[in-house]
């Protein structure tokens, strides 16, 4: 009785390098999918180094989208300057693996916003005779301790980085009582910061915005490393 011969016997050397080389695709092709893969997979817990969600900012540019805010006679108007410093942060922000959302002045998504810190960017009258910057939290906070800390934190950080001086003595009863501080999420702590005002302060504003985004993006991080060290309480 004569053998059946097997089929790779019956295969010329040909068509067994053609089966060995599809072999070696499917290998390659598998690999290059579960790499893929791995790359495509959320990196926060990367960012974070624990596993956590990303920490989250909340920017609202001051008088974005609803009117023009403090104008100086040659036209230069206080949203433009808002606008430009809110979207500086944010970059800076983002490059150091944070969420960020850039908000306009009246967005329907700050009732109930939930963030882990916020803050309302704005810049002050066009008048020469008066320099400096100041930031304030609501008078009624739901989390006074931590807004104190904010405030500290930008106080702090925007003089570091600008050599503007704080100016307490004209925080007023409107940045207190900013609608936006009302509408958050009571748990999100916030603050509003009027950078400079645009007279006498108008060329760090303008020329030099980048210090100014510095100033405010410092005091955020600085802040949010504080609380991710602070022990929660039981």
């Amino acid at each position: 009785m004569m053998r059946r011969r097997s089929r790779v016997e019956n295969q010329s050397p040909l068509d067994i390098i053609a089966l060995v080389v599809k072999v070696l695709l499917g290998v390659v092709i598998g690999v290059l999918l579960i790499a893929g893969f791995m790359g495509s997979a959320p990196r926060a817990g990367i960012l974070s180094g624990k596993g956590a969600p990303t920490p989250s900012v909340g920017i609202v540019a001051g008088h974005w989208q609803s009117d023009s805010g403090a104008v100086c006679p040659d036209g230069l108007q206080e949203v433009e300057l808002n606008l430009d410093i809110a979207r500086r942060v944010a970059h800076l922000l983002k490059q150091q693996g944070y969420r960020v959302d850039v908000l306009p002045e009246y967005s329907p998504k700050l009732n109930g916003y939930q963030a882990d810190v916020f803050i309302s960017i704005h810049c002050d009258a066009c008048v020469d005779h008066v320099s400096g910057f100041k930031v304030a939290r609501m008078t009624h906070s739901a989390v006074p301790e931590r807004e104190d800390r904010l405030v500290e934190t930008l106080n702090k950080s925007y003089a570091q980085a600008t050599g503007l001086e704080l100016d307490l003595n004209t925080i007023t009863e409107d940045m207190r009582q900013y609608h936006a501080l009302r509408r958050i999420a009571p748990e999100t702590p916030g603050a509003i910061i009027e950078c400079g005002f645009m007279g006498a302060d108008r060329y760090i504003l303008t020329e030099e915005a980048d210090r100014v985004a510095v100033g405010i993006a410092n005091g955020l991080i600085a802040f949010m490393r504080q609380q991710e060290a602070t022990p929660t309480p039981s």
